[in-house]
This record gives structure tokens, C-alpha cells and sequence, in this order.
């Protein structure tokens, strides 16, 4: 767990927002953060001290001392200790008085003494957001290495709906993962294909496969979370990205996915072909639906054009090439005999013989295979777990 043993300070401010901290702090612990809390004055009509105290198993910070026994609480201790200051919720008040350099309470004060990156997740109603001296606050803040948190949209407590929601507690906790996540892929440029092709029959129909996506959408994911600027192009899948770093091209037959890997890959550093890209298509389409007739019905394919191959005989010696395997006899030769005639750098081999692996599930089983005939056997893993598993292999093909 990337956040194992870091030290965040959590900064609760005067929200309705602030009844999210308690899952936010039982989620950093969860991870093996230490988190102490500081609070506002007002943050304490929202949600009890002790409930975050609980969670937390750090007393509560809300002023410069302690009254009952004269403790001082120091800010600059406070900001020397972090590895991390986040402030959620962070109302319009906090934002502008940390953009005005204000030191009125505990929170502020240790704000200017962090010496650690500093996380704003902002709570508030949808017009006080996008009022212009809000969004003027938030940029400047951003533009001295604050990183903002952006709220989501929905039903705000003022009834209304827009945006101003802070942003749910396992999104923020995603955020400082991907932060402190090493990132080894950091400037690369790398196309990802993922999910099915689909070819037209006629308006209605198609011939496709059962691939839904996800793991090429995994990968695209720990890519960018690495630091790649990653371009991802897709099939027709039920599928959403969330990293800023990925762009998305959605495409749906097997020539437009030729057309878009071709038309970007000189500019990429490497490709990951994972898509489950169809081997034929029709010959000709019907314009309209076809009817139900009592002969039999009787289509002509054409074979594809082939993506690998294609990009294969593209790629150059400071290009990596990645492809995939769906075997379902004599996996490994088939494997290495593919990877050999489209050029790849190495194949991800799945097996349809793997129970719960491949198409439609969660999980996957794989064995990479290199051109240099290194074998790297993978036990059956969630297909998030196995895109690290990928990843990893790609940067070590990088860095030999």
C-alpha cells in the first residue's frame, strides 16, 4: 500500500461536508497512514472531536493550546511532521484566508509552516464555487503548488444541484495514492487499444466477441497512474476512465481502430494492443435490416486488416510493442509464433482453458512471454492486480 506509513495531517474546516471525514480518516488508516486532525472552531458543530479522535487514535487539534494543562500545540512541529497536509472539507472561508496568507487558527497557521504537499478538497454551495473570487483563491493557490481536489456535482445541502460537493472520501484517498504512487513511466506517450471490435451486418447487427474491456482499461489506468500520458482507444464497452492522464478515443469496427493506432502511434513511445480486435468482417453491409427468410442465411467475410502486424512493421528500435494472446490449444507456441511474426517486444498470454480468466471476468490469468524467451508465469489476480503485473513488465523492458 503506497500510503503504508505516511503522515497526513487532516485539516477538517466548517462544512456539512465535514461528517465525510470520519470515512476519510478510517480510510487513511485503513491504508497504514498516521493521521492527525486538526479542526476549526466551527468544524466542531458538524462532527464531535471524539468520533475523529476515535477513528484517528490521535487526540484532536483545534487550538494553539491546550487549557486544561497548557500543552502547546506547535505549527511548526505540526508542518515539519507531515508527509502530507489535506484539508477536506475546505470551505470558502479557509480557501481565501490560505490564499491571503491569514493566521488566525491552528489549521492556517500550520498550513504556512508545511513543508509537505498540500491537498485541497473544497466543500460549498454551487454558486459560492463559481463565484470569480473563489475560483480567483483556488488558482492562485494552485499556482503555488496547491493541489485542489476538484468537488463533484449533485445534490448540495441548500437543495440545489451543481457543482461544490466535496469529493467522496475513497476519491480523495485515490488522489494522494496516485501522488506518492512512483512514476517510472513519467513522460512517456503510450496508445492502449482495449474492448471488441464490432462489424456491421446492417443497421441492427453486428458480428463482435464477448470482450468487455476491462483489461485494457486497467492497464490504461496504471499507466497514467505510473505518469504515462496515455492514449486509449476504444471499443464499444460499458466502461468509464477517471485518470486526467488518459485520453480517450472511442471507436467501434476494427478498420476505425486501424485508422486511429496508425494515425498516433510515430508520436508514441509504445503501444499496448490488448484490444480483442474481430479477424473478419463483412463483406458488404446491408443498409437495411435483414429480414427473417426460410433459406438459410449465408455471409461472406473478408478477413481485417491486421492491427499488430500493422504497427509491427511500424515500430521503431526507441518504440515498445506489446500484444496479447486469447489461446485455447498449444497456447504457448501459437503465443511465440505470433509474437515473432507481428514484431512485439513480448505477448500477454491468456488461456480460455484458465477458469475465471478472460473475457467477462473480473480476474485473469497470464503468462508473459519475451522475444529473448524469458517466460514470466502469473497466478489468477484480480485484473487491477494484473495490470500492475503488466506495467512492471514494460518498465523493465524500458530500463534494460
Amino acid at each position: 500500500m503506497v500510503l503504508q506509513g505516511k503522515r497526513i495531517i487532516l485539516g477538517v474546516t466548517g462544512s456539512i461536508a465535514a461528517y465525510k471525514s470520519a470515512a476519510l480518516i478510517r480510510l487513511l488508516v485503513k491504508q497504514g497512514a498516521e493521521v492527525k486532525v486538526i479542526m476549526t472552531t466551527l468544524a466542531k458543530e458538524f462532527i464531535s472531536p471524539l468520533t475523529l479522535a476515535t477513528l484517528a487514535k490521535n487526540p484532536i487539534l483545534i487550538d494553539f493550546f491546550d487549557p486544561t494543562n497548557g500543552n502547546w500545540n506547535s505549527h511548526v512541529d505540526l508542518g515539519l511532521w507531515a508527509d502530507a497536509f489535506l484539508i477536506a472539507p475546505a470551505t470558502a472561508n479557509t480557501i481565501g484566508k490560505m490564499a491571503s496568507g491569514v493566521a488566525d487558527n491552528l489549521l492556517l497557521t500550520t498550513y504556512l509552516s508545511a513543508k509537505c504537499p498540500v491537498f485541497i478538497a473544497p466543500a460549498m454551495d454551487l454558486d459560492m464555487f463559481a463565484h470569480p473570487a473563489t475560483q480567483r483563491n483556488l488558482a492562485l493557490l494552485k499556482s503555488i503548488g496547491n493541489r485542489i481536489i476538484e468537488p463533484a456535482s449533485g445534490e448540495l445541502a441548500s437543495g440545489l444541484d451543481g457543482k461544490g460537493r466535496m469529493e467522496e472520501p475513497e476519491m480523495i484517498v485515490q488522489f494522494l495514492d496516485d501522488y506518492f504512487t512512483p512514476k517510472p513511466l513519467l513522460g512517456k506517450k503510450i496508445l492502449i487499444t482495449a474492448g471488441p471490435t464490432y462489424e456491421k451486418l446492417d443497421p441492427v447487427r453486428f458480428v463482435g466477441n464477448y470482450s468487455t474491456g476491462k483489461m485494457g482499461f486497467a492497464i490504461a489506468e496504471e499507466c497514467a497512474k505510473q505518469g504515462a500520458d496515455v492514449c486509449l482507444i476504444s471499443g464499444p464497452v460499458q466502461l468509464n476512465t477517471s485518470h486526467a492522464n488518459i485520453e480517450r478515443v472511442d471507436v467501434e469496427s476494427a478498420n476505425e481502430m486501424l485508422d486511429a493506432v496508425l494515425d498516433r502511434f510515430y508520436s508514441m513511445d509504445g503501444a499496448i494492443l490488448c484490444a480483442a480486435v474481430a479477424d473478419f468482417t463483412p463483406m458488404d453491409a446491408a443498409q437495411t435490416k435483414l429480414k427473417r427468410e426460410n433459406d438459410n442465411l449465408i455471409l461472406e467475410l473478408k478477413p481485417t486488416q491486421d492491427i499488430a502486424a500493422s504497427v509491427g512493421k511500424m515500430k521503431m528500435d526507441n518504440q515498445f510493442l506489446v500484444g496479447f494472446a486469447l489461446e485455447t490449444n498449444n497456447e504457448e507456441a501459437h503465443a511465440k509464433e505470433k509474437m515473432q511474426r507481428k514484431n512485439l517486444d513480448f505477448i500477454v498470454l491468456n488461456s480460455l482453458k484458465d477458469d475465471q480468466a478472460g473475457f467477462g471476468f473480473n480476474t485473469n490469468k497470464i503468462t508473459v512471454i519475451h522475444r529473448n524467451g524469458k517466460t514470466n508465469k502469473y497466478d489468477l489476480k484480480h485484473k487491477n492486480d494484473v495490470a500492475i503485473d503488466i506495467v512492471s513488465e514494460i518498465v523493465n523492458l524500458i530500463n534494460d
